[in-house]
């Protein structure tokens, strides 16, 4: 009887796979005999290829046609797919290619096939009525749901789709402020983190009103687009000063009245910070047990955002590479007129002019003067001031009544209503704003139908649409009008005479709601707002006396809180003419 020995098992003493090479066994000499090394993730497809004549030769031995992009190693081919993690260097032999099956294929019948019932253009042909390519009643040129443009086909998964859309969702926008390598980075903050955080607050308090109003004039609330309105260039001036630079603001402050001083365009965007998507930065001084939140000359807060929260919202062009001489010899292009930033001058001009213009300035009914004058209008002013009422109010913090946390912001009302109680007391204050439509056509509308012939129609469907691309310009600005206690928000849609001239503009339509109503439409939650506010407000009484940002990162939803030097942003505006707008415009 024949008996069966094992054989000695001899182990890689190198730690690796297959045979050893600097100490093989004796009875077995693997030392002449080529090994392709691999690695465990390695796809083996067969033992051995003895068609495999050379590295590039693969399908041509195998009978393949020659081509230079399929599978030999071009850029569609699978050159990439055998460079492992190890042997990257070596031609492999395990890779497995279906030469045999893809050379034996050819196109027997190109013909389509016949309808089985009634015509292509029938609603009942089952070939063509829901998934087919011709022009059938519910499946059309586009396809229908499993046609080859629909909801599986060629132009969602592996087709060209849109043009250049791979590269929408990957065009970077630049900080609002540059970060300085002397900055330090104190705290992150996530927005799905803020949109946690809540506080109920009471009724605030009034401390003091400045300036004058003018009566709203209710004949814009009649205007349709059969009785379109021109837009109208109105010279006045309309303060927008930082929060520091307020004389009333100060005086308070030397008062101790409250801990936090800041204005409603400054305390809206910090309340709506989760809608945003542009960047942003707040400025926050520290003075003694004092904080005061402002604004940059020239910053984000001075413009008005078009389509912020679109699904591909306006882009302005790429600025050339300065490391590319071709791209900085080339000449500058004249930035488009429905850019981004030209659309934010364009809705920032409309939104003040729109506010000056529909307001009566002459009697009846008389301008309504508040407690005290404007503080901002000095005696060697001689342009005439714009309908503006300021109201210094108060907002308690404190979760306890021991705590004393108490914020006192400038918020700002444009006219107020005739009719609607005595304005000095706070009734039928009315804010003043403004949507503009550029062009329905252009990169950066958000699916925006045409005003002129919809609004008056189906005005639900421009309201709705309205909400959804500029749902954090809506926010700020029903939050504001909650702040100041107004009774009416107006807002008006203005439209261009022409789509492609941006400085004639007419008045389609005039619409009214209450503020704490359109705040439940757009879910805005106040609460929500005030907790942004009191956690920011927590973190910066943690820290010392300074100076510190707020930024909004530009491309994700995040906010982050830097240490700066105290020198930071003192030396832009000297002169202090960045505090006032007047807003002209040469024609």
């Amino acid at each position: 009887m024949v008996s069966f020995s094992l054989p000695p098992i001899n182990d890689n003493p190198d730690g690796g796979w297959g045979p050893s090479t600097s100490n093989p066994p004796d009875q077995f000499k693997f030392k002449d005999i080529p090994y392709a090394p691999y690695s465990k993730s390695d796809k083996l497809g067969r033992f051995a290829d003895w068609n495999d004549l050379s590295t590039d030769g693969r399908q041509n031995a195998a009978g393949a046609p020659v081509s230079t992009n399929v599978r030999a190693g071009g850029p569609g081919g699978r050159r990439a797919d055998r460079n492992q993690a190890f042997g990257s260097g070596t031609a492999s032999a395990f890779a497995y290619f279906h030469v045999e099956d893809e050379s034996s294929f050819s196109l027997v019948d190109n013909k389509t096939a016949a309808p089985r019932r009634g015509g292509p253009f029938t609603r009942g042909s089952r070939g063509t009525a829901r998934g087919g390519t011709a022009y059938s009643a519910r499946g059309g040129v586009r396809g229908g749901r499993g046609g080859p443009v629909g909801r599986g086909g060629q132009a969602q998964r592996g087709g060209r789709r849109g043009w250049r859309d791979w590269e929408k969702n990957n065009r970077t926008r630049e900080s609002s402020v540059v970060i300085s390598p002397q900055w330090s980075m104190l705290e992150e903050i996530e927005f799905h983190r803020l949109a946690k955080l809540r506080l109920e607050i009471d009724e605030p308090e009034e401390l003091e009103s400045y300036g004058r109003l003018f009566a709203y004039d209710k004949s814009y609330d009649r205007v349709t687009t059969k009785t379109e309105r021109p837009l109208q260039l109105v010279d006045r001036i309309k303060y927008n000063t930082t929060t520091s630079d307020d004389p009333v603001i100060q005086e308070l402050a030397s008062k101790n009245v409250a801990k936090v001083y800041t204005t409603d365009v400054i305390l809206s965007v910090l309340m709506c910070a989760p809608r945003s998507v542009y960047p942003w930065d707040i400025v926050i001084v520290r003075e003694g047990n004092n904080l005061f939140f402002d604004k940059r000359d020239g910053g984000p807060f001075d413009t008005v955002t078009v389509n912020e929260n679109a699904a591909d919202p306006p882009q302005d062009p790429t600025p050339p590479n300065p490391n590319n001489p071709n791209e900085k010899s080339a000449v500058p292009e004249v930035p488009s007129i429905n850019s981004a930033t030209s659309l934010s001058l364009e809705a920032t001009y409309i939104n003040q002019n729109f506010g000056f213009q529909s307001v009566i300035e002459s009697s009846p009914p008389p301008a309504v003067d508040f407690a005290n004058p404007n503080p901002f209008y000095g005696p060697e002013e001689i342009e005439p001031l714009a309908s503006c009422g300021y109201r210094y109010r108060l907002f308690d913090l404190g979760i306890t009544e021991d705590e004393d946390i108490k914020i006192c912001v400038r918020t700002e009302v444009d006219a107020y209503s005739p009719g609607g109680g005595n304005p000095r007391d706070g009734q039928g204050l009315v804010t003043i704003r403004a949507l503009n439509e550029f062009d329905p056509r252009a990169q950066g509308a958000g699916g925006a139908p045409d005003w002129r012939s919809k609004l008056d129609s189906q005005r639900g469907a421009v309201v709705a649409t309205e909400m959804k691309n500029n749902s954090c310009k809506l926010a700020k600005w029903t939050v504001q009008s909650v702040l100041a206690g107004a009774d009416l928000m107006k807002i008006g849609y203005i439209s261009r005479a022409n789509a492609r001239d941006n400085t004639r503009h007419i008045i389609l339509s005039t619409a009214s709601m209450r503020p704490t109503e359109f705040a439940a439409q757009l879910n805005v939650s106040l609460a929500n707002g005030w907790g942004i506010v009191r956690t920011v407000t927590d973190l910066c009484m943690k820290m010392p006396e300074g100076k510190y940002v707020l930024v909004k990162d530009p491309n994700k939803p995040v906010i982050r809180l830097y240490s700066v030097p105290l020198a930071t942003f003192t030396g832009d505006d000297e002169d202090g003419e960045g505090q006032e707008d007047t807003f002209e415009e040469d024609e």
